[in-house]
């Protein structure tokens, strides 16, 4: 029986950890508090824009590598509610991740910021992004990503520190059988 995670799985789990954090921050704290007349948002947008890319090409990595690597079994808490609601969780996080990604991508071919932010043509940024529809679905999606971040991380201590389950050890290096 399979008790670990495929190493590639358990890279890009911890990478994607460290690009949603970089990538949520730029958003909720310099994106959203600095002005589009300040010349560092460009900077800025293209951080928040490359992690965000990157993060959306490793997802799909991950779910190539998910559906064709063997894989342990399905955490169980000894509750059936919260055995589904955990797999369920798991999916959420690939859609939401998937509708962020292509709302951020909308986003910026709505407004032009390709050429603004990546293609350096000079042109400025929009006086602000509140008429941008996909811009609604964006920050929508990373408000329950957080939420799913949150649960997620709950549930891990949960299995690691109340079930005593080891847990953490299926999300890490080493043996795999």
């Amino acid at each position: 029986m399979m008790k670990r995670y495929h190493p590639i799985l358990v890279v890009i789990h911890w990478v994607m950890l460290v690009l949603i954090v970089m990538a949520w921050t730029s958003g909720q704290f310099v994106l959203e508090h600095t002005p589009n007349s300040d010349p560092g948002k460009i900077d800025a947008l293209r951080m928040h824009m490359t992690v965000g890319l990157i993060a959306g090409a490793l997802l799909i990595l991950r779910l190539f590598t998910k559906l064709r690597s063997e894989q342990p079994p399905h955490a169980k808490t000894g509750s059936a509610l919260l055995d589904k609601a955990g797999v369920w969780a798991h999916w959420a996080f690939y859609v939401v991740i998937l509708l962020i990604v292509a709302s951020g991508m909308g986003t910026a071919a709505f407004t032009g910021l390709i050429e603004i932010v990546f293609q350096g043509s000079g042109a400025p940024l929009p006086e602000n992004f509140d008429d941008v529809p996909p811009l609604g679905a964006h920050e929508f999606g990373a408000a329950i990503l957080f939420l799913l971040v949150i649960g997620h991380v709950v549930a891990a201590l949960y299995h690691q520190y109340w079930l005593k389950d080891g847990l953490f050890s299926r999300m890490w290096f080493g043996k795999r059988s």
